[in-house]
């Protein structure tokens, strides 16, 4: 979600309850019924789509904002985007309309696998952040998981990416990759009932480091944490625009 669109939308919605409080202040006041001319206008206008009375005013709603989305859109691949791919290390998955985006690489006889959600981004303006122009900061929850080539078992590690770094939660190993790695409801179901390794935090703090260090040398590091919330909020502001659309026209149908 930018965060133009995120302005908008909180002061849209102060505006709401604005209007929300002065028309039910009105309503108490006084209540006069809507004349047949103003009836009868409004129910054949409203006909225009399917039967519902409010098919037209959402319809143009939609159309308006389908419209602003598309002018703000940048006309051309981002640059950070280009850059990213120009670097040849990383592999991006992204099927449109699914939420998941998936990255992928080698590194000597290791498939690495980064998987994060756009759904975890959230914004909040509160207080003197609503007047800030610094970008938001979008913490994503990530998942990476390491297989080798000849070898059994494969290690996840579960972390938090946000303001240029990957916070780890926790490092697991499964001694079967495809339940360590397929995304199936039943490898899912089998994983819940596994150990899946300490608090990355109650680890000796020389185990830490190491770990850290194996993650740098395999492009895990600030580059990457800061392309993840970049592209996160590039493909979110897609689908929304595609959503738009396609919700549009099924209210016109």
């Amino acid at each position: 979600m930018s965060a133009i669109r995120a302005l908008r939308q909180l002061t849209a919605s102060s505006g709401r309850s604005w209007a929300s409080r002065s028309v039910a202040a009105s309503a108490s006041r006084a209540w006069r019924p809507a004349t047949a001319t103003a009836v009868r206008t409004f129910s054949v206008s409203a006909r225009r789509f399917g039967e519902g009375a409010t098919d037209v005013s959402l319809a143009q709603k939609l159309a308006e904002e389908l419209k602003y989305e598309k002018e703000a859109a940048p006309a051309e691949t981002p640059e950070f985007l280009n850059n990213f791919r120009a670097q040849g290390v990383w592999e991006i998955d992204d099927i449109a309309g699914n939420d998941e985006v998936t990255i992928h690489r080698k590194f000597g006889n290791e498939s690495i696998r980064l998987m994060f959600s756009i759904a975890n981004i959230q914004e909040e303006f509160q207080g003197e952040e609503e007047e800030s122009e610094e970008q938001p900061s979008y913490p994503i929850r990530c998942s990476f998981s390491f297989t080798k080539a000849g070898a059994d078992g494969a290690l996840t590690v579960d972390a938090m990416c946000q303001d240029g770094a990957f916070v780890v939660d926790n490092i697991s190993f499964y001694g079967d990759a495809k339940i360590g790695t397929e995304l199936t409801a039943e490898a899912d179901w089998k994983r819940r009932g596994l150990y899946i390794g300490p608090q990355f935090e109650t680890l000796d703090v020389s185990v830490q480091e190491e770990f850290e260090k194996f993650l740098q040398e395999r492009g895990i590091n600030e580059s990457l944490a800061l392309f993840v919330p970049d592209y996160a909020e590039h493909k979110e502001q897609k689908e929304y625009v595609t959503w738009l659309g396609k919700v549009k026209s099924f209210i016109e149908a």
